[in-house]
């Protein structure tokens, strides 16, 4: 496999995992998709895409969604950061 190929596989992985901490995030905050998306001002499908991956979030939309969660966007990267670390510690 080359070294793009590689990274861009372990990219789409850390990327599934930055959607899945947002969507733990979500419910643990006891939000339907519905109801985040009326905090963002945007309709329902913004967020069904980007948990599903069809979409991408880029670094400003994810601070807005961070934000209507109720965290900062550097504690959200601290949280993805540790997910990271911990999922590739298990593959060594």
């Amino acid at each position: 496999m080359s070294i793009r190929k590689t990274r861009t596989v372990r990219n789409r992985e850390q990327y599934g995992q930055l959607v899945e901490l947002l969507r733990e995030l979500r419910l643990r905050a006891g939000l339907r998709q519905t109801d985040l998306a009326s905090r963002l001002n945007h309709p329902q499908s913004f967020i069904s895409k980007y948990e599903s991956g069809e979409r991408s979030l880029d670094i400003f939309e994810l601070r807005l969604v961070c934000r209507a969660l109720g965290l900062s966007l550097s504690d959200f990267i601290g949280m993805l950061e540790e997910r990271i670390k911990d999922k590739s510690l298990d593959e060594t």
